[in-house]
C-alpha cells in the first residue's frame, strides 16, 4: 500500500496513543482512581487503527467490552474518555457508562457494549438506515471470535447479506473467548469461512499488521459503498494481557505468549517506517512525546472534572418525550 510518511506516522501515533491510553488507565486503576473493570486492548491496535482509516466521516461504528482502542482510532478526546472511566461529569456519559458503554454519536461511535455480540445487530440496523437514506458509507461492528457463536452474530450476518447492506463485520480473533482457547469452543479455525454460509465474502487480515488490516478493511468498504454487500473480516491478533486488568492470564502457554509479544504491532510497524521508509527514529520518539503530551494533558483534565451530584443520577435515562410525543 502507497501512503505518505504522513500518514503513516498517523497510524503508528493512533496506535501508540491506544496503548500508551490504557497503560495508564491500568496504572490509575491500581492507584484506586478508577472505579469499575478495564478490559485492555493492548497487543489488538492495529485493528482498530487500521479499519478506522479506512472509513469515511459518515461511518456507523459498533464495539465492545475492549472498546477504548475503536472509540481513540474513530478520533475521541482521551481527555472525556479518561473523565469517564473517572466516573466525572465531563465524561462522555457523565459518569453513566464507565469503560463498558462509552458512547459518541457525533463520531458515528455507536457505542461499547458490555453484552458479547451485543453490537453486531446494532451495526446491522445502522447499515440498514445507511442504504435507506443513500449515504454512501458503512457500518463497522467490532466484536470477537466468541462473539461469532452467538445467535446475533448469524442472524445479522444473514439478514445483511440478504439485503445487501454497507457492513464490515470485523471479527478480531485474539485466539480466546474470555479465559478458553478457540478450539474449544469453536470446531473453525478460521472464522472467516463462516461467511460462506451467507454468501458473503470471508476475508482473514494479519490483525498485527496495520497495513494489511487497512488494505483489507478498504476493499470491503468499497464493495459495500457499491452495493455489493456485506463482508465478515477475521483480523488475527492477540490480547496481551487477560482478558480484564488483574486477570493473569495463566491459562495461555508462556512460548506463545512469547511468540505473539514478538510481533507486537507497534514496535514492529515502527521498525518497518525505519528500515522501509527511511523514518528516522527522533521522528518516532517525536511521536510518544506527543502522544504522552495529550495524555498528561487528558489525566489533568480529567481529574479537574467534578463529580457528579447525586440527584444527577437519572437525568438522561429516560426520555419525556419522542418526537413532540409524550412518552408514558
Amino acid at each position: 500500500m502507497d501512503l505518505p510518511i504522513e500518514r503513516l506516522l498517523g497510524l503508528y501515533r493512533d496506535m501508540l496513543l491506544i496503548r500508551r491510553f490504557e497503560e495508564r488507565a491500568a496504572d490509575l486503576r491500581m492507584a484506586g482512581l478508577i472505579p469499575g473493570f478495564l478490559h485492555p486492548y493492548i497487543g489488538q491496535e492495529a485493528v482498530a487503527v487500521g479499519v478506522c482509516a479506512a472509513l469515511g466521516p459518515d461511518a456507523a461504528i459498533t464495539s465492545t467490552h475492549r472498546g477504548h482502542g475503536h472509540m481513540l482510532a474513530r478520533g475521541a478526546s482521551p481527555a472525556r474518555m479518561y473523565a469517564e472511566l473517572y466516573a466525572r461529569r465531563d465524561g462522555y456519559n457523565r459518569a453513566k457508562g464507565g469503560s463498558l458503554h462509552m458512547i459518541d454519536t457525533e463520531l458515528g461511535f455507536l457505542g461499547a457494549n458490555g453484552i458479547v455480540g451485543g453490537g453486531i445487530p446494532l451495526a446491522t440496523g445502522a447499515g440498514l438506515q445507511l442504504k435507506r437514506t443513500g449515504v454512501p458509507a458503512v457500518a463497522v461492528s467490532f466484536f470477537g471470535d466468541g462473539a461469532t457463536n452467538e445467535g446475533a452474530f448469524h442472524e445479522s450476518l444473514n439478514l445483511a447479506s440478504l439485503w445487501k447492506l454497507p457492513v464490515l463485520f470485523v471479527c478480531e480473533n485474539n485466539l480466546y473467548g474470555e479465559f478458553t482457547r478457540q478450539d474449544r469452543h469453536q470446531t473453525v479455525k478460521d472464522v472467516a469461512v463462516r461467511a460462506a454460509s451467507y454468501e458473503m465474502p470471508g476475508v482473514i487480515a494479519d490483525g498485527n499488521d496495520v497495513l494489511d488490516v487497512h488494505s483489507v478493511a478498504r476493499e470491503a468498504a468499497d464493495r459495500a459503498i457499491a452495493g455489493e454487500g456485506p463482508t465478515l473480516i477475521e483480523a488475527k491478533t492477540y490480547r496481551h494481557r487477560g482478558h480484564y486488568e488483574g486477570d493473569m492470564g495463566a491459562y495461555r502457554p508462556p512460548e506463545e505468549v512469547a511468540e505473539w509479544m514478538a510481533r507486537d504491532p507497534i514496535l514492529t510497524f515502527g521498525a518497518r517506517l525505519v528500515s522501509e521508509h527511511g523514518v528516522g527514529q527522533e521522528a518516532l520518539d517525536a511521536v510518544a512525546g506527543e502522544v504522552e503530551q495529550t495524555l498528561d494533558e487528558a489525566a489533568a483534565y480529567a481529574e479537574a472534572s467534578p463529580h457528579p451530584a447525586p440527584e444527577e443520577a437519572l437525568e438522561d435515562v429516560y426520555a419525556d418525550s419522542y418526537e413532540g410525543m409524550a412518552l408514558r
